[in-house]
């Protein structure tokens, strides 16, 4: 056998992702999505139980992070959201809109 053949076999492309490390993932996004939208649901009696001490806005942006970051449909329903009300993404820093969006603040959607 020729040194070309094996130096062709050895540099084989890497197989794609099982269906184990798909189905985890999928399992760990859908857990995400659930713990955002409890942390949404808790935030908001909590908020109105402690209107001094804002205990419910950290847990409602997290909620809400959470959830636009692990499902297609609430990363869509966030940008609708900004789209509405541009003044909301002056509030968000730079970090957390790379990080939920992929993008930089202001950047046209």
């Amino acid at each position: 056998m020729p040194d070309t053949e094996r130096h062709d076999r050895q540099q084989a492309p890497e197989p794609p992702l099982n269906a184990v490390s798909r189905g985890f993932e999928l399992i760990v996004r859908q857990t995400f999505a659930i713990i955002g939208l409890s942390l949404i649901a808790i935030s908001i009696p909590l908020g109105l139980i402690t209107p001094f001490i804002p205990l419910g806005l950290p847990l409602g942006i997290l909620g809400v992070v959470l959830l636009g970051r692990s499902t297609v449909w609430g990363q869509r329903w966030m940008e609708s959201i900004l789209r509405r009300h541009p003044k909301l993404e002056r509030l968000a820093p730079n970090w957390l809109m790379k990080m939920v969006f992929g993008r930089n603040k202001n950047a046209q959607v």
